[in-house]
């Protein structure tokens, strides 16, 4: 069911369906994106990176890492076409996080999977140890007499 939205961009009302802007907003995305690959796919300009894209065709940076976080410029055609990671900012052509900072991350949680881990074993021999515990009960058969 499509919902009551403002558009990301501009502000304006409409109905939310898959795109969080306007149809507006779209078709001039669509328009910028026409001049960034007609630029892209003349032979001299395929090693392009994104500034220079943003200086000969006046398309703004986040617009261009939209086109290719969405894949829609593809880095097997166009090599340059790099972004920063979320994390660090380092170059990177693909996802959101470079290989070192994926590395890291996992390891970090690896690394608390294995202190849950740790911990339901102590727990787990702290209940065998109770289940194996005898208490002896002195029922008053050794009372000394005063």
């Amino acid at each position: 069911m499509a919902d009551l939205a403002n558009c990301s961009r501009c502000g304006n009302l409409f109905v939310k369906t898959t795109r969080d802007i306007c149809q507006d907003c779209f078709n001039e995305e669509e328009k910028q994106f026409e001049i960034v690959y007609n630029f892209m796919k003349k032979r001299v300009n395929r090693q392009a990176t994104i500034p220079e894209i943003v200086e000969a065709t006046g398309v703004k940076e986040d617009l261009i890492i939209k086109f290719v976080k969405e894949k829609r410029l593809r880095t097997a055609q166009f090599p340059n076409l790099t972004y920063p990671c979320d994390r660090c900012g380092k170059d990177i052509t693909e996802g959101r996080l470079c290989q070192a900072c994926s590395n890291d991350l996992s390891g970090g949680l690896k690394h608390e999977h294995d202190i849950e881990q740790v911990k339901k074993l102590n727990e787990e021999r702290e209940k065998e140890k109770a289940n194996q515990t005898y208490v002896a009960v002195d029922k008053g058969r050794n009372k000394r007499r005063l």
